[in-house]
């Protein structure tokens, strides 16, 4: 599978996704989460698809000092991340579908916006399941569909239009399970009650030209657009994108996920 279908980035992107796109998506949505999936102080937690850890951090700061949180990734750039932030916490390279875990060993497992990129998913769900304790539950985010993120469709309509498919289509990869049944489906053989539900949020950028490096530096898409081909994209939002600018020049558009509650 490619980096674009699997999330892999480099070392210096996964710190351009730290610094910009957490703020920008990611930093909003682990409240709902843990709330959903019932976090407590002193239990034990995992974060699958963990990335620089935003969820496990804040998994963390609920559990306390009583209790235990790990992150799982495949992406040595983005665990060395999460490591740098929070070194106390347990950060561990692995798959989702072999989750190096102990079975029966979690209260709670989260994944938020990883199980697109799983080479399997229902294989993931399995083994989130199997590390579950009798009683423990599962919260999973993905994003809802491209078309309800109106900057992101516009944004790969652009990309699209300037430079081919490949860049385009791989910025659909995170929109790729964005639709409720999509995601029961995913998970409904390891967790046979899943509940799933479109949940509101927005997308922020500084300026457009702070979206753009986001989007292009930060994340696979870096080594499908050069540098003149960068500049291009620039020129070319200042028009296709500006619909999507307040007038103090940020940015802000709906970002909905959809998100599964499941319980063992």
């Amino acid at each position: 599978m490619s980096d674009a279908a699997t999330g892999q980035i480099t070392a210096e992107a996964a710190t351009l996704y730290e610094d910009f796109f957490v703020p920008a998506l990611f930093v909003q949505w682990p409240p709902t989460l843990l709330r959903l999936a019932g976090v407590a102080p002193g239990e034990s937690v995992l974060d699958v698809g963990c990335g620089t850890g935003v969820l496990a951090r804040a998994a963390a700061g609920l559990v306390g000092s009583a209790g235990r949180v790990e992150g799982v990734d495949l992406n040595e750039g983005m665990l060395d991340v999460a490591r740098s932030l929070r070194p106390d916490l347990t950060w561990t390279w692995g798959a989702a579908e072999e989750l190096p875990v102990t079975s029966g060993s979690q209260d709670r497992v989260l994944s938020q916006f990883a199980l697109m990129f799983f080479a399997d998913q229902r294989a993931a769900a399995a083994e989130m399941a199997r590390v579950l304790r009798p009683g423990g539950s599962a919260c999973v985010a993905t994003w809802a569909a491209l078309d309800t993120s109106p900057g992101y469709a516009a944004m790969v309509a652009l990309l699209r239009r300037l430079f081919g498919d490949e860049p385009a289509d791989a910025l659909t990869v995170p929109f790729a399970v964005g639709v409720e049944e999509q995601l029961r489906q995913a998970l409904v053989d390891a967790f046979p009650d899943v509940q799933v539900g479109r949940h509101e949020g927005v997308a922020r950028f500084p300026s457009l030209d702070g979206w753009l490096h986001t989007d292009i530096r930060a994340w696979t898409l870096r080594d499908m657009i050069d540098d003149d081909q960068f500049e291009t994209l620039r020129a070319e939002a200042r028009h296709a994108l500006a619909g999507f600018c307040r007038p103090d020049g940020a940015v802000e558009f709906p970002a909905p996920a959809l998100l599964a509650y499941a319980a063992r």
